[in-house]
């Protein structure tokens, strides 16, 4: 068994592959085992992967399973203490493992961490991604130390210290291959999107911690498989977000943040039409609510078995303030100004 286990799935991702993974490599070697598994390219990352990267392990899947279920698959073929989860478009740091390794040893009360994201675009500000750490607002709204809504914050050492939170981002996510496997790893039906999030909630509800360690630092590219304005990702983001919430929220909140999230989703669907002009965008959300509906069902068994292993009361970093308003209405666009 590898202590480490560090896996990137790829599609067609070549070219990131030929630009990114040396350094995981370089920095990577001396402690931890790194696969390449593969969901199906059509493009020469084999190729590649076998002439100039013979070191990394490769795992060939049939298909494209998408991120959710790729990883699934992937990580049944690897037998390490801690799975790290990478996008194949992360650069990583001298040393970078070695904070996450010693939290995990340290704190067996730990399921999962991440390091502190920031953007290779600009080396000075956090990364939409995952930034310093996540959390959710009352309605399902995901938010960062570092990032609000699309206000990326500069890091200047403000989130410099290590934090609980409630999910960490699946571009870097480390996790205890047991936790991974006794929370039933990321669900495949998403295929992508709000797959580590959901992960990530359903560990906490069991009472396991997940936490951000900034002392290990991460440049991500961001957006590398679908552009943020692409419709299939807007309907991908809404119909999980929706699922999410319907399994891991509590009975006495389900209703009342679903007859919200109603509303909320209309209003963001016209805003995009009207005050953006994106008609792909707008269809999405209305094609992500109807497919919410169709398959509600097939996660009612999810939902049962999700809140009867519920440790604890309420959750810290699930916050009970609606981050629309406190960013849109009282103007707050720092997680400092809205968290403290």
């Amino acid at each position: 068994m590898d202590k480490v286990a560090i896996v990137i799935l790829n599609w067609n991702g070549a070219k990131m592959l030929r630009q990114y993974l040396p350094s995981v490599l370089e920095h990577s070697r001396t402690q931890a085992a790194v696969y390449v598994a593969d969901n199906a390219s059509t493009d020469d990352s084999i190729d590649l992967l076998r002439s100039e990267f013979p070191e990394c392990r490769l795992i060939l899947l049939d298909r494209n399973y998408g991120f959710a279920d790729g990883y699934n698959k992937a990580l049944r073929q690897v037998d390490a203490e801690y799975y790290l989860l990478l996008n194949s478009d992360i650069e990583v740091t001298s040393q970078w493992l070695t904070p996450l390794i010693a939290l995990m040893d340290t704190h067996p009360d730990v399921a999962a961490c991440q390091p502190k994201l920031l953007s290779v675009a600009d080396r000075t500000r956090f990364e939409y991604a995952g930034a310093c750490g996540g959390y959710l607002d009352r309605y399902g709204y995901p938010f960062c130390r570092g990032r609000i809504f699309d206000n990326v914050e500069q890091d200047q050492g403000q989130y410099d210290h290590t934090a609980d939170v409630l999910w960490a981002t699946g571009a870097a996510l480390m996790i205890r291959s047991r936790d991974y496997w006794k929370a039933g790893g990321l669900d495949g039906r998403f295929f992508a999107h709000c797959e580590e999030i959901d992960l990530c909630w359903r560990l906490r509800i069991q009472g396991r911690r997940i936490v951000c360690e900034p002392a290990s630092k991460v440049y991500h590219v961001g957006g590398g498989t679908l552009p943020k304005s692409n419709p299939m990702k807007t309907f991908l983001n809404f119909r999980n977000n929706l699922t999410m919430l319907y399994k891991c929220l509590p009975g006495n909140e389900l209703k009342k943040v679903m007859r919200v999230r109603w509303w909320l989703d209309y209003v963001a669907a016209f805003q995009m039409l009207l005050l953006k002009g994106n008609f792909g965008d707008f269809r999405a959300v209305f094609r992500a609510r109807r497919a919410f509906k169709s398959w509600r069902k097939q996660f009612a068994d999810d939902r049962l078995r999700i809140q009867a292993g519920r440790q604890g009361g309420k959750i810290a970093e699930q916050t009970d303030f609606s981050l629309l308003w406190m960013c849109y209405v009282k103007g707050h666009r720092r997680f400092s100004e809205i968290v403290g």
